[in-house]
């Protein structure tokens, strides 16, 4: 069990009866029905739910910010499917978790974040309106009453699930030691990995399968719906391979394809030769991906002539290239497309085995600092700071391949999907994504760190990123078992640099004092080097070869003069590229 706030967990004790329960112990009671684990912070508003929590064991994961808590409980979700489950006070505590829960929000990821509130009789002088605050950025506030919280709770926590969405629950302050009401006995929690939608109609369907079945060169991009949703991987694999397809993802559904026929990542950290595979497709299935403009390169990833069929489970997403929609769940729906053909290529048509059986595809691009052998120089880009795409690459066999990215935004996000691979399609987590925000890594790796234990956790996170979300630096040390920060230190805001400096923008706020993370990992207690070249990278091969036990620091010193691929298009098109970039 997780030790609780760095102290061993506790025995567990019995819960208050239902005659004598107070609203914060009905609460805690769904917690523990419903919850894992719980992040979070202690104040006034939430000391007497997170007191009744710990008194029994349960494990509790204390972060240093507000917005940390919310962060990790995204994170959680992300890497595991489960939904987290988070807790702050009122006031200024709900107010540092905006940033976060608006990214969750946006992202919809499934969460229920528990806080203090403002006393049921109004509110007192320094209370704010914590509801319109979450209303305003997309999230619903259950306000509990003294008549059955619990089952407010659980209500909560299924429409969270059902609705992949955040609700925030808040308990009045008045209500901390009041007795309950109401409580009725809890029904069977349902769960995320088994909540299934019901398959389309054959009508539905007709439309998708017809031009399935008269594609030459079909594609399917797959997105994280399809990885959320029950069944989907599996029925994705059986499409593609009856109809000898190849299968591209978004940066979120990475490796959901599995081997066969996996182009990589579909858009603006997608390899160049497999985008240019991917503009021969003359049907092109979308599932469960959001067609935003980076996801689509820009109008760029698939032909004017291809037909685009697409498939979400909101009506609203329908993408500006798509020709034909179906709003369904993505596992209902693929599963229903694969029994609509044989079980082979050829069965179906396809005697050659299809475009993949035709299609052969090339090797992986060399990248600079490479010789002819494959061997890589000293990683130096010209200006004597190192080259980051260098870096990535000898990234890729250093760390150990049981291994979750988590991701923070910023101009150095594009290196990790393009030079280093991931076991699986939770393995890679890009936070702050979705509301363009930076400063959610630390917090955030402490999620995933918390989820998947059995693996090394790798945050990637820029200097400006990471000193935003320093407070959880510390909480990444203490909780993780396995990690390793990666900082891309460019000692600037690395897209501001690359984005406005060049369009005569001055550069002065644009630069950040170089920082040695490695110095700040190891005040925390973790180990750490500052690298100057490749051959400084031995020292974390050795802390990989002792084990991999604890939190290594590697500070990379990167050149300002490299610029992202994505980043160099989005310019060379005259599109302003966002700080981290879209890539649900």
């Amino acid at each position: 069990m997780t030790a609780v706030a760095g102290h061993p967990a506790k025995a567990a004790a019995p819960f208050a009866t239902e005659a004598t329960a107070t609203v914060p112990q009905a609460v805690a009671r769904v917690v523990r029905e419903r919850a894992t684990t719980l992040f979070g912070l202690m104040g006034n508003g939430n000391a007497h739910l997170i007191s009744e929590l710990t008194s029994m064991g349960f494990p509790f994961v204390t972060v240093r910010h507000e917005a940390g808590a919310v962060a990790a409980a995204d994170a959680f979700f992300r890497a595991s499917g489960k939904l987290g489950t988070a807790t702050v006070t009122y006031g200024a505590g709900f107010t540092n978790t905006l940033t976060a829960l608006s990214e969750a929000a946006i992202a919809r990821i499934p969460l229920i974040l528990i806080v203090g509130d403002a006393p049921t009789s109004g509110p007192r002088f320094f209370d704010v309106d914590q509801v319109g605050m979450a209303a305003a950025a997309g999230v619903e506030t259950v306000r509990l009453d003294a008549q059955d919280p619990a089952a407010q709770v659980r209500e909560a926590y299924d429409r969270a699930a059902a609705e992949s969405r955040p609700i925030v629950v808040a308990i009045p302050y008045d209500l901390v030691e009041a007795p309950v009401q109401a409580f009725t006995q809890p029904a069977e929690a349902p769960h995320l990995e088994t909540l299934v939608s019901a398959t389309p109609a054959a009508t539905e369907l007709e439309p998708l399968v017809a031009a399935l079945r008269g594609a030459e060169k079909p594609l399917i991009i797959a997105g994280r719906g399809v990885v959320d949703s029950a069944g989907a991987p599996e029925a994705l694999r059986r499409l593609a391979d009856r109809l000898g397809a190849f299968i591209a993802t978004s940066v979120m559904a990475r490796h959901v394809a599995g081997p066969e026929g996996d182009l990589g990542i579909a858009g603006g950290f997608a390899r160049i030769e497999r985008v240019e595979i991917m503009r021969q497709a003359d049907v092109v299935l979308v599932v469960g991906a959001g067609m935003n403009p980076f996801q689509m390169r820009y109008g760029t990833l698939v032909s004017e002539d291809a037909l685009v069929l697409q498939v979400d489970s909101r009506a609203g997403q329908r993408g500006e290239r798509t020709d034909r929609f179906l709003v369904a769940d993505a596992g209902a729906a693929l599963a229903a497309l694969a029994a609509a053909f044989g079980a082979t290529p050829q069965e179906n048509g396809r005697p050659d085995g299809g475009w993949r059986g035709r299609q052969s595809l090339p090797a992986a691009p060399r990248v600079e600092g490479m010789r002819s052998d494959g061997s890589v120089q000293d990683g130096l880009a010209p200006d004597g700071r190192l080259n980051p795409r260098t870096m990535a690459l000898a990234l890729e066999d250093i760390l150990p391949s049981e291994r979750t990215f988590v991701q923070d935004g910023g101009h150095f996000i594009g290196w990790i999907p393009l030079m280093c691979s991931v076991p699986d399609a939770r393995s890679h987590l890009f936070v702050g994504t979705a509301f363009q925000s930076i400063g959610l890594g630390f917090p955030s790796a402490v999620g995933a760190a918390v989820a998947r234990p059995d693996r090394t956790t790798v945050l990637v996170t820029g200097d400006g990123g990471g000193l935003m979300a320093l407070p959880d630096f510390e909480s990444f040390v203490r909780q993780a078992r396995s990690g390793v920060v990666v900082v891309f230190n460019d000692a600037a805001y690395g897209a501001e640099l690359h984005q406005y400096a060049a369009r005569g923008l001055d550069k002065a706020a644009m630069f950040i004092e170089e920082v040695d993370f490695a110095a700040l990992g190891r005040a925390f207690g973790a180990d750490g080097i500052k690298v100057r070249s490749l051959q400084d990278l031995n020292a974390l091969r050795d802390w990989v070869s002792r084990g991999a036990e604890g939190v290594f620091v590697l500070d990379l010193p990167i050149s300002q003069a490299v610029v992202a691929e994505y980043m160099a298009e989005s310019m060379a098109g005259a599109q302003p590229a966002p700080r981290p970039l879209p890539v649900g």
